[in-house]
This record gives structure tokens, sequence and C-alpha cells, in this order.
């Protein structure tokens, strides 16, 4: 009969590769439990010699000398009995039964005080130690041996086996010798100068970081085939030279950090289901595969390695090995923190982002300045740099959940980063609806009326590819952008609303009323009454600052010039609020209250034009002049500025140029209602005594408004000055941080002021009641001015 031919197929090398996997796996947990039945086997021989040991020593036998002793005296007493007592008397069963247990010393030697019963060997451990008793002892000093199997040798008589006997060493003389050889070696080493130490640290050092380079560099040059590598530079995190841990640790973290930001793919890796991983691949399909898993584990196990070095050092924890010192924790958990910040800020798009949000903004109200300054700048760029909004509006969700579970107890900062947010607009319409695409496609009867058949064909298949880009994740569309830009604002003003209902007395009530001054444009128009509402009575109360009280004017005319053009409001309290309130500006002060001063105005006046009456720009116009002669040269050019918008914007403002009064009354500068206060009937007599000042870029623009702040002409002011606003103006001559010694100017003898007016004229002028000082002669006292005005020193 013929052979039957083998079918059993051979298994591929791919099927090899998938299944190894799961043959190693199978392996470590046989292996694993071997080990457990052997430890069980072990703890449960252990367990019966211990019984063992204590029911031995529980009872106490005799001698056998004694016993032999014992038995042969009873004996002879017996025998005495015998010749005492007739034999008659008990029958021969009796006696020979007594004779049997005479001879058993089991029956002699049991000690009859305890309380053992008599059937002892009918108890398990009995055989327990029958078993130990049987077994051959050994001495102390026999080595144990072992047979090792060799090749066997054949023969003409046939097969000769053939072994080797192999000593196994005493374990205890191996350990005395082992002690004996390290206490010799340690007698040998001799003692380390502290500059040989210092060098046999620089060595190792140097060792650690030539290793570090080398698989970092194998790595960046072919991630694919040395993924491996990863894992091996991440296991240096738990470097246990106590000499070189902490350098060693804070260089690998940056390795990694750096690696995995070039590495990192432009996408996202998602696991793979069941059903692709069963299906077959090509080659490459499966290397770029495992080339991802690998990847995403690693990156993983990094970032849980950074926030459990940050765990331990906020909860002062230390491992068991203590080969790192509480204080250098702390440096190791700033590298870790910036390694988080890095990649917070590169990896926005990648795996794992949201667990590194989690992790960084808890860290912005952290005790430590530094931990916070270094989470607050990351955040920021995140928000800079975040075109769509999906980074931006993870944050901003965890933020609100922060600021509410700690019942609002925060650094203000934390909220402050709501400002760097580039939201500019969103979708007002449709706050809570799904924003469909614009793209309309045709309908059947469209195309069965207006295309021929093979136009409807390739119509089809134009539909379908443009339906496939519009629901791919990385099409950002406008209308994706403005659904997550709405959404992160509804969040936004949904953590404000609640500081300003819940927390008025709260830190974060200014960094609440200033994110509403510059988002106050984007909130819905049924908020307003209600907004407005809260802001006059925060004023009305007094428990403001001078600065949250400026950002509560600037909240409220934003949202009046926004969508608020529909609504017929007048914010006169707040423009009376203002006007009483601009003399509170500190003097000497470099702080940035002018700017949201300047906001205001710009606010106020430039974009609410229509809405404002002429009365209230003369007297804005006045008390702003005024308040420039008393502040720093970069407030006084931004309030000049200012000026020269509002004599550009409402043309009859020149009435302040001439001496003639329009109507009746006198300027009442001391009045806090603007509209009253007859500004018509004085004069900017302060812009003489600006041409005077120290700074040259106040006296142009002095000089400039004297002549009616012309856009043309001799007076006219150049193009970088004309055009740039009055904040930035105000900015760039801000003097916040720099040393500004200008020289003493020599004083000129007093003369009198150049005007257009006569000398009765300038006289009566100079002698109007200003600022509450009735009939003062101020170019007669112009000592009485702040002294850094006129010489150009101050503190």
């Amino acid at each position: 009969a013929k052979a039957q031919k083998n079918t059993k197929r051979v298994p591929s090398f791919r099927k090899l590769l998938r299944t190894s996997k799961i043959k190693l796996d199978n392996k470590l947990k046989n292996k694993q439990y071997k080990q457990q039945s052997a430890a069980k086997k072990y703890r449960k021989e252990q367990k019966k010699l211990r019984e063992a040991v204590r029911d031995a020593i529980s009872r106490k036998p005799f001698p056998l000398e004694e016993c032999k002793k014992r038995q042969v005296a009873e004996k002879r007493e017996e025998e005495e009995e015998e010749d005492a007592l007739p034999l008659d008397m008990m029958d021969e069963d009796d006696l020979k039964l007594m004779e049997d247990l005479a001879q058993k010393a089991s029956f002699l030697t049991r000690d009859l005080s305890s309380d053992e019963p008599v059937h002892v060997k009918k108890r398990k451990h009995e055989s327990v130690i029958d078993k130990y008793e049987k077994v051959p002892r050994r001495m102390q000093t026999e080595p144990e041996k072992e047979l090792i199997h060799l090749l066997p040798i054949k023969d003409k008589g046939g097969i000769i086996p053939q072994t080797m006997e192999k000593p196994v060493l005493n374990v205890a003389q191996n350990e005395e010798e082992d002690t004996e050889e390290m206490e010799e070696a340690e007698e040998l080493l001799p003692v380390l100068t502290p500059e040989e130490m210092a060098a046999q640290r620089r060595q190792k050092l140097q060792e650690r970081k030539m290793h570090i380079a080398a698989l970092a560099s194998a790595i960046l040059s072919e991630p694919d085939n040395n993924i491996k590598k990863l894992k091996e530079l991440r296991a240096m995190l738990m470097e246990q030279d106590p000499n070189v841990a902490v350098i060693v640790r804070k260089l690998v973290m940056v390795s990694l950090m750096e690696i995995f930001k070039d590495i990192a793919p432009s996408y996202k890796i998602r696991p793979l289901t069941e059903a692709e991983k069963a299906t077959k691949v090509k080659k490459e399909t499966q290397k770029l595969r495992e080339f991802e898993e690998g990847l995403v584990s690693q990156y993983k196990f990094y970032l849980e390695n950074l926030e459990q070095t940050i765990k331990d050092w906020k909860q002062r924890k230390l491992k068991k090995s203590n080969v790192i010192s509480l204080k250098a924790y702390k440096g190791l958990a700033e590298i870790a923190v910036k390694c988080l910040c890095e990649l917070l800020v590169a990896l926005p798009h990648f795996n794992f982002h949201n667990n590194i949000i989690v992790l960084i903004v808890p860290l912005m109200n952290d005790a430590s300045k530094m931990i916070s300054e270094l989470c607050f700048e990351a955040v920021k760029k995140l928000f800079k740099q975040d075109k769509l909004g999906y980074a931006s509006l993870g944050v901003v969700k965890v933020i609100s959940g922060l600021v509410r579970g700690r019942n609002y107890d925060v650094r203000p900062e934390v909220l402050k980063v709501f400002l760097h947010l580039r939201i500019k607009e969103v979708e007002l319409q449709k706050d809570s609806e799904d924003i469909a695409p614009k793209k309309k496609f045709m309908t059947y009867k469209e195309k069965r009326k207006n295309l021929s058949r093979m136009q409807r064909k390739w119509k089809k298949a134009e539909e379908k590819l443009e339906r496939e880009l519009l629901e791919a994740e990385a099409s950002e569309s406008k209308e994706k952008k403005l659904k997550l830009h709405t959404e992160t604002l509804n969040i936004v003003f949904v953590t404000y609303f609640r500081i300003l209902k819940k927390a008025q007395k709260s830190p974060l009530l200014p960094a609440v009323l200033e994110g509403l001054a510059k988002f106050a444009h984007l909130i819905n128009v049924e908020f307003f009454d209600d907004l407005l509402i809260v802001l006059h009575s925060l004023i009305a109360s007094g428990g403001l600052s001078y600065r949250e009280s400026l950002h509560c004017v600037l909240s409220a005319f934003h949202i009046l010039s926004g969508q608020g053009d529909v609504l017929n409001i007048d914010p006169m309290k707040f423009y009376t609020h203002l006007y009483k309130t601009l003399f509170s500006l500190h003097a000497g002060g470099t702080n940035d209250d002018t700017g949201i001063v300047l906001q205001c105005m710009d606010v106020m006046f430039a974009k609410r034009r229509k809405q404002v009456s002429q009365q209230r720009a003369l007297a804005f116009l006045k008390r702003l002049s005024t308040l420039a002669l008393h502040v720093l040269p970069n407030s006084s050019v931004g309030i000049l500025a200012t000026n020269r918008v509002l004599m550009q914007t409402f043309p009859k403002m020149d009435l302040l140029l001439d001496n003639e009064s329009q109507g009746s009354g006198v300027y009442l500068p001391e009045l806090e209602e603007p509209e009253h206060c007859n500004a018509q009937n004085t004069a900017l007599w302060e812009l003489h005594l600006l041409q005077r000042h120290y700074h040259p870029m106040v006296q142009k623009f002095a000089a400039h408004l004297i002549v009616g702040a012309p856009t043309e002409g001799s007076g006219a002011l150049s193009l970088d000055l004309s055009q740039r606003p009055a904040t930035e103006l105000f900015e760039a001559y801000s003097m916040r941080g720099m040393t500004f010694n200008p020289p003493v100017a020599s004083v000129t003898p007093r003369r009198k002021v150049p005007s257009r007016l006569s000398e009765e004229e300038d006289k009566r002028e100079n002698t109007l009641s200003v600022g509450g000082y009735k009939g003062h002669n101020w170019e007669d006292d112009l000592g009485l001015l702040p002294s850094f005005w006129l010489f150009g020193s101050f503190n």
C-alpha cells in the first residue's frame, strides 16, 4: 500500500510572528504557576515540620536506661508478690495480658499527668513523624552530590551510560567565604580623597551621557527599527547610583521629551480592533502597526513616570531605596513639569493630550512660583497657537471645573489665562444647535432635469468625495471653528457669572471684570440688562478698588458698543463715575490704570460718538487736560493723544481754545456731573504749561493741540504719531523697568505765557477757579506744580 501523504501544513513565518507573543505569554504564565506551586509545596512541608516538632516537644519520654531499670525492678516486685499472693486468685488469661502489657515501653513511659489520649499514633501528625524518622540523615559536613548524565558510549557489549557527580558546595560556607572576601576587599580598598571621588563621579556621569546620546541618536536615525531602545532609555529613569542618579534622571527626562517631539506622527494613533488584528496585512503595514503600538505604550509609561515624580514630591514621599534626597526631588519635579509643558504645546494632536492638560492645569495654582509660571506660559502658548480650538476647549473645561471644585479659592492668574484665548467671533444665533455644512448638494430631481446620464454619474462621484472631505477630522472648516469657539466661550461666561453671583468679594473679581471687558461684545443680548445691573451694583457698593471699578466701566461700554447698539440704554451713571474718579490716578507711579482709562475713553467717545453730547465731551476734554499736568510723561502722552481724537471727532471742541464764553454760567471743576459743569466757559490753559514740559514728546503734542490738532500743515503730527492709538503711545513711552535720569533743565526767567489772549484776558484766565482752587494765579505760582514736571526729576 502506498504511504499516505502528510497533509499537515507548515506554519508560515507571518503566522509564527502573530502567535509568538501568545506563546511567550503562555510560557511566562506556566513559569509563574510552577514557581507558585513550588512555593506552596515548600510552605506546606515547613508547616508539617513545625507541627511535628511542636508535638514531639509536648511529650517528655523517659530515657531507655531508666525504662530498663524500672522493668527489672517491677519484675522483682512481681516475683515477690507472686510469693506473697496465691496465683489461683487470677485467671491465666488475665495474667498473660498483664505480662504482655508490662513488656511494652510506651505503657511504662507514658506521662499520665498530660491530657493526651491513649491512641496517639492514630493522629495524622504521628505519621509525619514516622515519615521524617525514616528519612536517612546526613552529616552536615557531607556534601550533597548530584549526578550529571553524559553522552553514552556504544560498545560491542551494548550502550554504556556515563554519569558524573556534581559537587554542591555548602551555602553557609560560601556565605562565610564571601563575607571574608568582602572584608578583605574593604581592608584592601584605599580611602578615596574628595578629588578622586569627584573625578570618579565625572567619569560615571560621562559614561551615562554617552550611553544616553548613543540610544537617542539610534532612535532618531531609525525609529521603526530601534523602538526597543526607547524602552532601554526609559529604564534609565530608575538610575540607582546615588552619585549620579539626579543628573541622569533629569537628562533622560529631557532626552525622551525631545525624542517624542521628533518621532511622534502628526496624527492621533488609535488602538486596533479585534477584526483589524485578525486580518492579514502587508509586511510594511504590520511593521508600522508594531511601531505605533510600541510608541504609544512607551509614551504612556513616560507620562506616568513624570506624573509619579510630581506626586512623590507633592506628597513628600521617598522611594524605599532612598537614592535621591527630598531636596533633590524638587528639582526632578520641576524638570518633569517642564517636560509636560513642552509636550502640551508641541503635541496637541497626539495621544494623551487631555491627560497632560489634567496634570498641568491644577499646577497653575501651585504654591511654587516657578512651577505655576511654567504652567501659565505653557497654557498661554497653547491658546495662542491653537487655530481650530480643540485644545483650548479642553483646557477651559478643566479650569472651570478646578475653580468650581475648589470653591473659587484659586489664584487670579488661573482666570487671567482666558484673556489669551483666540476668540474673535462666535455663532451667536446657533449656540446649542449643530452647525451643518453650507455646501448644498443637488437633489435627484434637479440632476434628472439639468444633467445628462454621464454628468449625473460624475456629479455623484464628486459629491461623495466632497462629503468625505467635510466629514474628515483634519478639515478646519469655519463652521467647526465657530462651533468650538462658541462652546468655549459659553464655559468661560458660565465661570464668570458664577463668580459674579456667588463670590463677589473673591480676589478673582478683577480677573472676571477684565475678562468681561474683553469678551463682552460676544455676550448674548439676552444677558445685557442683568449684566449692566450687576456691574452698576458692584460700583455703587463701594467695595471695589479703583482698577476694578475701571474694569466695570470698560465692560459696560464694551457691551453697549457691540450688539448693545440696538438697545436704547443711556449709561450716564458709568460716564459720571469715570468723570468723578479721573483724578484718582496715581501721579507718580507707573501702573496700568492709565491704560484702562484710555481704553474707556476710546470706547466711550470714539465708538459711541453719536450717543455723546457736546457738553459731556467738553467736560471730559477739560478734565483730561488738567490730569495731564500731574501724571508721568507716558501717561501725559496717552492723555494728549486721546484729547487729539476728541478734538477731531467733535468739531466744536475748539471752543476751549478761545477766551469767549458760550452761554451763561461759570465753569465748576469740582462738580461731579459732566453735563452741568459749564465746561464751555473755560479754556485749555494747561496746554501752555505742557509746552514747557521737560519731555519732548509732551511738548510736541501740546503744541499740536494748541493750534487745533490739524491733520495737515505745519502744526500736524508725523504719520508714525498720528496713526498710533493712545494706548500704544502710552505703552511705547512707558518707563517701567527703566532707570531714568534726565538732565536738570535750566529754569528760564518767568515770562508771560505766549497766547492769543490779551494781557487782561490772560490774567483773568489764570485766576479762574481750576480744580477747586478759586482765585489762584497759576502763572505766578508754578512752583506749586509737581517738581518732576518743572525740573525733570522725580522719585
